[in-house]
This record gives structure tokens, C-alpha cells and sequence, in this order.
């Protein structure tokens, strides 16, 4: 069973989060189609301050620290945020998507906000499969048996995976940045000069130094990443101060810097997972409904959508939203996020 939290902070989800009106947004497809849009209650990026509520529930091994908003018993969608972002990605997408009738699930993920281990032996383990065998166990644990998942950065990859090991759990699949699922034997190869600088986090995160550098000075590292990977997005201290607060979780360097150690071959992951990663290092196909997006002015490491189109077998359709849209999608073009999630659902 889950616990609720108050944590009595300001929530101001407004008067128009029970008012219908259609709302507009730029939007191309590939082929520079005007995407269909539907009714959707209005609401600017920045709406929204909090979540009412949070909740814990112990899954796999995790307890897992999580918001819900909308309907219990309406469709769900789970909601994955990446690094170094949190829950609060979603501030805006999570009330647009109640007052649709969705049961809204956002989780921290390990080393996240309240998301704690359970156990102190437990391997502070960043690797790919892990990650999404949480989502599993979360899901698990609420209840629920599919869910329509969306997500970016770290999250999206999440979303890949279970799209990818547990189709029969995700009904439909909103994911900015397209295929994201990797292995550090694919790791392996190098990049372009242009395209390795843009990774430079990962070479410093290899390093002792950077694992310390990181642990020292992890706000200023991470509003960095936010400003060079959006860099448009003129977000203000308090906003980013809402999410760095989840970055004070105690195993988050220690995840943090295996995940990117071991995307490198630098470190081992767990052996339970062997299995699962061999499967996601043949680069499988994903047949759930799929619509993947991009931002315009995204400044993170990220592929031109047509370098992954092909790795969608089921119904598929890209969106690269305008406007100056940057690497977290959710948080600085809300509607659009939303939008899509509506539109897979109906796939």
C-alpha cells in the first residue's frame, strides 16, 4: 500500500484546470504536417509550482517516492524524468493530463527525491535494465497492469526498454528523442569530434576527479547541463531550485556516476540483468504505438530523427516542436507534451 505525504506546498493548478478549450502550439511533423489537435484545458509553462501530495510505496528494491494526480480508476500514464531533472519536468503536463481523466503516475527514479533502497547491500547500480526493472516493480506494486508511457532523457530510455522487454506493460509510448536503448559494447565506437565534446559530462563522470568534482558542486553542475542542453529556456532559481532538491538524494552521485561509467564499459553492472541487457544490445525493434519528439533548440546529445524512425515497426509519427523548445521537452512546451500523449493513446 502507498502512504501519502503532505508536504503543504503551493499548488496552483488555477481555475482553468477544469476548463475545456482548444489550445494551440507550434508543431511540424517530418514531413512538416500541422499535427491534429484536440481540446485540452489551457496552461502556460510555469502554471503549476508543486504537486499537492506525495507518496511512498515500497517496490522490488526500491521505496519509491512518486506523485499521482487525476482519477484512480482512470487510464494510467507513468511519466519518467532523465538527469539531472526530477519529477517537477511534469509539473504542468500532470494536471492537464487529471483533468483528462488520466490516473497520473510520476516517480523519482533511484538515486531521486525521496526514492530510497531498502536495503543498505543493495548495489547502487545506474544501468540501463535496472532502471526499468523499477518501473516494472512500481507498477507491480500500484496495481496496474499497462500504462501509456512517457518520458524524456533518462526516462525516455526507460520507456524504450519497457516498450522493448515488457511490451505487454506499456500501451502506447510518447518519447522525446526518439530510440535511446544502447550498450557499452555499441559504446564502444567513437564519435565525431563534435559529437564526443557534447559528451564531455560523461568522459568527467569516468574520472575520480569528476565523481568528486560531482559530489562537490552538483548544483552548479547541474544547472549548467540545464543552460547549455536548453539553452533558450529562461527558467528562474525557483524553478530549478524545486528540482535540485532531488539531487540531495544520498545515493544520487553514486548512480549518477555508474550509469555513465558503465554506458562506458568502465563498470560492471548486475548479473541478474545480464540476460535483459544482452536482448537491448541487438538494438530490438519497438511495436507499441510510438510517437517520439524533439525540441528545436535541443543543446543535448541527441540523434536526427531519421537515424531512428526505422526502429518502430508499429504505428509511428514524429514531432519536432518549435518555438525554441529545448532538451526538457515537458516542462518548457507542456501542451505539446501532453498533446502527444493524448494522440498515442487514440493510435
Amino acid at each position: 500500500m502507498s502512504d501519502p505525504i503532505n508536504h503543504q506546498r503551493r499548488r496552483f493548478f488555477g481555475v482553468a484546470a477544469m476548463t475545456v478549450a482548444a489550445v494551440e502550439f507550434g508543431m511540424t511533423g517530418t514531413a512538416g504536417a500541422q499535427a491534429p489537435v484536440t481540446s485540452l484545458t489551457p496552461a502556460e509553462a510555469g502554471t503549476n509550482t508543486s504537486f499537492e501530495t506525495l507518496k511512498q510505496v515500497k517496490a522490488g528494491v526500491l521505496d519509491v517516492g512518486y506523485a499521482e494526480v487525476g482519477p484512480a480508476n482512470g487510464p494510467v500514464v507513468l511519466l519518467l524524468h532523465g538527469w539531472p531533472y526530477d519529477i517537477y519536468s511534469f509539473v504542468d503536463v500532470a494536471p492537464l493530463l487529471a483533468s483528462a481523466g488520466y490516473r497520473v503516475i510520476v516517480p523519482y527514479l533511484r538515486g531521486y527525491g525521496t526514492t530510497r533502497f531498502l536495503s543498505k547491500d543493495t548495489p547502487r547500480n545506474g544501468q540501463q535494465s535496472a532502471i526499468a526493472a523499477d518501473m516494472i516493480a512500481l507498477l507491480d506494486a500500484l496495481g496496474i497492469d499497462k500504462a501509456v508511457v512517457a518520458a524524456f532523457d533518462w526516462g525516455a530510455r526507460t520507456a524504450n526498454i519497457i516498450a522493448t522487454l515488457w511490451p505487454e506493460r506499456c500501451k502506447a509510448m510518447v518519447s522525446v528523442s526518439g530510440y535511446l536503448i544502447g550498450s557499452p559494447e555499441i559504446n564502444k565506437k567513437p564519435l565525431p569530434p563534435k559529437a564526443e565534446l557534447a559528451w564531455w559530462y560523461q568522459f568527467y563522470f569516468a574520472s575520480e576527479r569528476g565523481r568528486l568534482g560531482y559530489e562537490q558542486n552538483r548544483r552548479d553542475f547541474n544547472k549548467l547541463i540545464w543552460q547549455t542542453a536548453s539553452p533558450t529556456w529562461k527558467f528562474d532559481n525557483a524553478t530549478f531550485e524545486r528540482s535540485a532538491a532531488a539531487f540531495d538524494n544520498p545515493d544520487h552521485v553514486e548512480i549518477v556516476v555508474h550509469n555513465y561509467r558503465w554506458r562506458l564499459g568502465l563498470v560492471e553492472g548486475e548479473a541478474q540483468f545480464d540476460a535483459l541487457e544482452k536482448q537491448l544490445a541487438t538494438g530490438p525493434m519497438i511495436s507499441v504505438p510510438t510517437i517520439t519528439m524533439e525540441g528545436d533548440a535541443n543543446g543535448a546529445p541527441h540523434a536526427e530523427p531519421s537515424a531512428y524512425a526505422g526502429k518502430f515497426s508499429g504505428k509511428y509519427e514524429h514531432r519536432t516542436i518549435s518555438g525554441g523548445i529545448g532538451h526538457n521537452l515537458p516542462q518548457e512546451a507542456p501542451r505539446a507534451f501532453t498533446q502527444a500523449i493524448l494522440d498515442v493513446d487514440r493510435f
